[in-house]
């Protein structure tokens, strides 16, 4: 990022710099020049320890060594490296370009406003509350997915007659794309044409607004995430049981434990790497990947209580058209997945553990 002089922040009426978009570019100087700091010193005490970039000096009897190495090893690298720098780096690149530029869909970018996309997002209340909906839609996503999935998994996974059809059909909502699970549940939840108000009202003379309350389309929506996530999370827990050893719960069982406790001391401690995977997809997940959910059923309402900040990048880079501001909030979209994704893993220190 340029120095702060090069910087044209946003003016208020006397012709001052805005502090808070003077705080936010001082912070990210900060932030960049920490996390290039740390870089930079790791390489250069693996350099003075002798130990090479990560992977430099574990070699294998019978392998390439000297430059012909490096130039075969480049080789079979370029076309994976051309496909993430053309497809990943790039875009990368200029989302952030676009972040601090004022530009338009289907204009041509106007000039560099460094940091006031940021600052008008930041100062925007509507952004908070777009940010608390994200995470309250995110942590009940993620919660109910893998519990019902680790139920229906411990259901499942032991041998019956039939029983790959059966895991057939738990796994295959997964296949569908978000945008077929909205219109599946649009069909079932819709107000005034779904199956479900239609049941309701033949059986009990009453109907429920699951899309149009702002109260209940929220969890519509989450009833809608977890299905569609539901099969993904059952395979990897009916695979992660299947490898649970039965003699272990055999001679648990001959000491007089019972199911819960060979369930709570056994079985879910070795289940820890397969649901802590989990825990970081649907996540990542429930973040990124219920637009289409939120789109066919709620279209983000009502009174806004389903826009998440997937759902609002789009709209305004799309809809409205405004791409400066929706590359801002994509990376701080990127940024605060990141963020979680790291609590995460320093959660799990100590609590997971790996092999046998």
């Amino acid at each position: 990022m340029a120095p702060l002089n090069f910087c044209p922040f946003e003016l208020d009426g006397d012709g001052n710099a805005d502090q808070l978009n003077v705080l936010i570019g001082i912070f990210l100087l900060v932030a960049g020049a920490y996390l290039v700091h740390r870089v930079v010193m790791l390489l250069v005490g693996r350099w003075l320890r002798g130990e090479g970039l990560p992977g430099a000096g574990e070699t294998r009897p019978g392998t390439f060594r000297g430059p012909a190495a490096r130039l075969f090893a480049l080789l079979c690298l370029a076309p994976t490296l051309t496909i993430l720098a053309i497809f990943l780096y790039y875009p990368m690149f200029d989302t952030f370009q676009l972040s601090t530029q004022l530009a338009r869909l289907g204009a041509p970018r106007t000039r560099f406003v460094c940091m006031r996309n940021f600052n008008q997002l930041l100062s925007d209340p509507d952004y908070g509350r777009t940010l608390l909906v994200s995470f309250f839609l995110a942590a009940f996503i993620v919660v109910f997915s893998l519990a019902f999935s680790l139920l229906i998994a411990q259901m499942a996974y032991r041998p019956i007659t039939g029983g790959r059809i059966y895991r057939a059909l738990l796994v295959w909502p997964y296949a569908l794309s978000p945008v077929i699970a909205g219109i599946i549940f649009q069909l079932l939840f819709h107000n005034t044409a779904g199956v479900l108000n239609h049941i309701l009202d033949t059986l009990f003379g009453f109907e429920v607004s699951w899309l149009l309350d702002p109260s209940i389309a929220p969890w519509t929506v989450i009833v809608a995430s977890i299905w569609n996530i539901l099969g993904f999370c059952i395979l990897f827990y009916i695979a992660g049981l299947q490898n649970v050893p039965d003699d272990l719960l055999e001679a648990a069982a001959i000491d007089g434990a019972s199911a819960w406790q060979r369930f709570f001391s056994i079985t879910f401690p070795l289940l820890a790497p397969i649901t802590f995977f989990l825990v970081v997809t649907t996540t990542t997940y429930a973040f990124f990947d219920t637009y289409g959910l939120i789109d066919f059923l709620t279209a983000g309402g009502p009174v806004e209580s389903t826009t998440t900040m997937m759902y609002e990048v789009f709209e305004v880079g799309v809809v409205a058209r405004n791409l400066g501001s929706a590359a801002a909030r994509s990376l701080l979209l990127f940024g605060i997945v990141i963020g979680v994704t790291i609590v995460q893993f320093r959660f799990s220190r100590g609590r997971v553990m790996y092999g046998s």
